[in-house]
């Protein structure tokens, strides 16, 4: 009877969120939010890309769609997306800031549009064939051009990260949340070489992105029976995907039927505006269309 009741609980919970998408759905429907190509052009998303908190967002989303809504995007909503991935990689060419993200986001696109290509008549690529192809040629020159992106070292003679005590260090790299990060800031001095092999961080890490049964279940030992958390970390990032953090979100107010980003807030009429809020993950905005 008890596990029945679980069961039970657990179904309307799942029933409950699908609920609350489809009635999300219904809503932007009748304010123009057709499909994903008509959200994603009506969003500025070409300004949001310039604000450090808003990028990560962007490129995770044009990573979704790259790996699975490509085709259901009109031949308008195709400009605009490879418009803002121009100017993503001319952005990352100049300020030479996150190349890794960008560079896992056109190998996903590049996958997906070689699939597609050569599935020619089988899937639905809307526009001619030989402009995908040019757009495939693109996204290669792109990758080649971000492979040879040299970081030019800094010359200031103000306080560097080497001038910094060992504690404030180590504070840095604790309030990291992507293992990769450490791992390069670790490579900038020898202090934060040793520093980023700390357990405890690594530990943390694992704690923070991945529940106890899934890390207890790929737990790596060393030869002396510990733990080693950094392997431990990488294996588990090859099985789960990790919790994603962002500066700044598009948010959805149910009281007045509209996708804002939270740090600009928006003008709402409703008496506690803050009730009404709801975050919208990169996911959860491709999931509004595919009701």
């Amino acid at each position: 009877m008890k596990k029945y009741s679980i069961m039970k609980s657990r179904n309307m919970h799942l029933k409950k969120g699908k609920r609350t998408i489809l009635e999300m759905t219904e809503i932007l429907n009748r304010h123009s939010y057709c499909t994903l190509g008509e959200a994603f052009n009506r969003l500025d998303f070409s300004s949001a890309i310039q604000d450090i908190r808003r990028f990560n967002y962007v490129v995770r989303l044009l990573q979704l769609i790259a790996k699975s809504q490509l085709t259901s995007l009109s031949g308008v909503a195709q400009k605009n997306y490879f418009n803002i991935l121009d100017k993503i990689v001319q952005k990352v060419l100049d300020d030479h800031q996150n190349p890794r993200l960008i560079k896992n986001l056109l190998q996903d696109l590049s996958s997906t549009l070689c699939i597609l290509i050569r599935g020619e008549g089988k899937s639905v690529l809307v526009g001619n064939i030989n402009i995908w192809i040019c757009r495939l040629e693109t996204i290669l020159t792109w990758q080649q051009q971000l492979q040879n992106l040299q970081m030019t070292k800094h010359v200031d003679s103000g306080l560097t990260l080497s001038d910094l005590p060992l504690h404030v260090l180590s504070n840095i790299l604790h309030r990291l949340s992507d293992g990769w990060d450490v791992v390069t800031l670790g490579q900038v001095t020898p202090a934060l070489s040793a520093l980023s092999e700390d357990r405890q961080l690594w530990r943390k890490l694992c704690l923070y992105h991945f529940a106890d049964k899934q890390f207890c279940r790929h737990l790596v030992l060393s030869e002396e029976g510990h733990v080693e958390w950094k392997l431990t970390y990488f294996a588990l990032q090859k099985y789960y995907p990790t919790r994603e953090q962002y500066g700044d979100t598009l948010h959805f107010c149910r009281h007045c039927s509209i996708l804002f980003w939270k740090d600009s807030g928006h003008p709402c009429t409703a008496a506690n505006p803050d009730s009404c809020f709801m975050p919208v993950s990169p996911q959860h905005f491709i999931d509004l269309f595919k009701f």
